[in-house]
């Protein structure tokens, strides 16, 4: 689908702060209220607006600890790679996960409390999963940028 100025202003300004009211919108970018209604939902409805979400402060909820882990499966089939999918969904600490090219086969994004967390997590969920057969594990020192707004 094709996105005009207008409908790219939009989706800047919502990526920015959900809680802008079509009002907020409408003045933002010097349309009515009725156009910008419109346009946000057939935004919404096209599928370009899947959600809305209120974003968390990880550390001031305790999790202080981000980890990606690079797995590699006991074999590359569909039925092994479908095992692990179903078992990720189930993982709350695993907050990305990502079926990739190279020396392993996915990428998780991890967010736990903290160091005895995350070896409970690998010990005990991660590790004794029966697809998986190799686990390198990375930790992040400093955060340099998280985004969750698009380019557009």
């Amino acid at each position: 689908m094709a996105l005009d100025e207008i409908d790219k202003k939009i989706l800047r300004l919502l990526q920015e702060d959900a809680h802008y009211t079509l009002k907020d919108i409408a003045n933002k970018i010097n349309l009515s209220l009725t156009p910008v209604h419109d346009r946000v939902k057939r935004l919404e409805k096209d599928g370009i607006i899947e959600k809305y979400v209120t974003l968390l402060d990880k550390k001031k909820l305790g999790n202080n600890l981000t980890v990606y882990c690079q797995v590699t499966l006991v074999k590359q089939t569909y039925d092994t790679s479908e095992g692990f999918n179903q078992s990720i969904l189930n993982l709350p600490e695993v907050v990305e996960c990502n079926y990739v090219s190279g020396n392993f086969d996915y990428m998780l994004k991890i967010i736990i409390p903290d160091m005895e967390s995350y070896h409970h997590f690998h010990q005990k969920k991660l590790s004794v999963l029966p697809e998986v057969s190799l686990i390198n594990t990375v930790f992040v020192i400093s955060e340099v940028k998280s985004t969750t707004v698009l380019p557009i």
